[in-house]
């Protein structure tokens, strides 16, 4: 895939003017769920929706189309921007997607069927991004996991890994934190296919994160630019990454 080589553009400058729309709160229970975008083999965000508990609508429109506004502007993938997706795990739907987001992952309790969808997505070459849960939330995340991938070994990921230079180059994990606990230490984890680190990663994941609510709240001068700025190159290096792996 051919990308812009954009690099030095500014984000500082394009974090100020990205689209905004105007919330009531810093996070939102977003309860309409907008209409899927029809699939046309332009890159779509894929949000993945769980039972139970909102926290898979947190952060929801806004950051997909706070996102997807920087990836227009920064590589040549030009997604939907308007439009985002909404899936279940188990929706045959899910497979037409290769990079799927979950969100809250603490509060995740998956059904047979979800793992056995997600599981069988995960197979077939998806890349799974979780974002935004931290501290005792672990031990829910992980139970939930291992249920979709049962000998899945989580590993800590270090600076060097080429899902961290994918578009950007990184230069160091520290800074981020989650916002509303910033004495949570981020931590980036993943798991790779057959637990072979010479092979894809098929999911990462943001602990102690939520660069989902640095890119909601992103025009609004909620958090400081630099970190909205670092969560906007990590998640274009994940797209970046699950669309050429």
């Amino acid at each position: 895939m051919k990308l812009v080589t954009r690099t030095k553009a500014l984000l500082v400058a394009l974090a100020a003017v990205v689209f905004s729309a105007g919330h009531a709160d810093s996070q939102r229970r977003y309860q309409y769920v907008e209409p899927n975008a029809a699939y046309d083999g332009r890159f779509t965000f894929a949000r993945l929706r769980y039972q139970g508990h909102p926290g898979w609508s947190f952060d929801y429109p806004a950051m997909e189309r706070n996102f997807m506004t920087i990836m227009d502007d920064l590589t040549s993938i030009h997604p939907h921007v308007t439009e985002s997706n909404v899936l279940d795990m188990n929706d045959p739907e899910l497979f037409r997607y290769p990079i799927a987001y979950l969100s809250e992952p603490g509060y995740w309790y998956p059904d047979e069927s979800e793992a056995d969808g997600l599981r069988k997505w995960l197979h077939k070459g998806g890349f799974l991004i979780v974002d935004d849960f931290l501290l005792n939330q672990w031990a829910q995340f992980e139970r939930a996991m291992l249920q979709v991938l049962p000998d899945a070994q989580i590993v800590p990921l270090t600076i060097d890994h080429p899902v961290f230079h994918s578009f950007f180059s990184i230069a160091s994990l520290d800074g981020m934190n989650h916002p509303g606990t910033p004495g949570a230490r981020a931590e980036y984890l993943g798991i790779y296919e057959n637990n072979d680190p010479s092979r894809r990663l098929m999911v990462i994941i943001n602990y102690n994160n939520d660069i989902g609510d640095y890119m909601e709240w992103s025009g609004e001068g909620w958090y400081p630019v630099n970190l909205s700025n670092d969560a906007y190159k990590f998640a274009t290096n994940y797209i970046v990454y699950g669309l050429t792996r």
